[in-house]
């Protein structure tokens, strides 16, 4: 049946089961993405992607577009849709910007942070110390964890969804040597200082200690990153 010839009401159930569809074969595609299932780069074959979803290709198109919109994709045309390449100046942009989104959420949470929510903080800063200093991808996972809270915490769903869209741009840009493993027990210590600025309600305070951490993790970015880029002679 066409849907021209769809009463209305199918119509709008035909949308919005197109829609959840599109919708969520996006998600999917976006957690392979930031697994590392695909590098920065990869192309998406579109038939190996249907069949892999049992779809058509006409909402993995939709999908596609969607995940353009947000940036974790690029298409072009007679190349089709890949994985998008961050390159080092566009991620020291999106640090400078994630700074400033970081410092917010610490600005809005002072007033109003509950016991509550001091106690999940600190248990997370405690989770941090005992961290081995080898273990940089756990010390990845809490740092991430920890920051997501303070910004879900200051309640503002606008600076959440930018800050989100940020830390998955982020994400795309592997560069995993950039926490050295001797300055994990450093890193803690400035996230339970951040935890202390919280609880004393200082708003002007934990906003710089944001502002100041993000702006470390932009310059250790830089300076690993143009290591990594410079020529090597022989």
């Amino acid at each position: 049946m066409t849907q021209e010839l769809l009463h209305p009401t199918e119509k709008t159930l035909a949308l919005v089961q197109s829609t959840s569809l599109t919708r969520l074969v996006a998600e999917s595609i976006e957690e392979l993405v930031l697994a590392g299932e695909w590098p920065p780069g990869h192309k998406l074959n579109e038939i190996a992607l249907a069949q892999r979803f049992g779809i058509s290709r006409g909402p993995l198109r939709e999908a596609f577009r969607l995940l353009e919109e947000s940036g974790l994709i690029r298409q072009e045309k007679n190349r089709g849709a890949h994985v998008r390449e961050i390159k080092l100046s566009e991620a020291a942009d999106l640090y400078d910007v994630r700074a400033g989104l970081d410092a917010t959420a610490g600005r809005l949470l002072a007033p109003r942070i509950t016991p509550e929510q001091v106690r999940t903080l600190r248990d997370m800063t405690e989770a941090m110390k005992s961290v081995p200093p080898d273990a940089v991808d756990r010390f990845h996972e809490l740092n991430l964890g920890f920051h997501d809270c303070i910004v879900s915490m200051a309640g503002n769903p606008v600076l959440s969804e930018q800050y989100h869209r940020l830390t998955k741009l982020l994400a795309l840009f592997r560069r995993r040597n950039l926490l050295a493993p001797m300055a994990i027990p450093h890193f803690a210590e400035e996230h339970s200082a951040i935890v202390d600025l919280l609880e004393r309600r200082d708003g002007p305070g934990v906003a710089e200690a944001l502002f100041a951490h993000a702006q470390g993790g932009r310059q250790r970015m830089l300076r690993d990153g143009e290591l990594a880029e410079a020529p090597h002679h022989g």
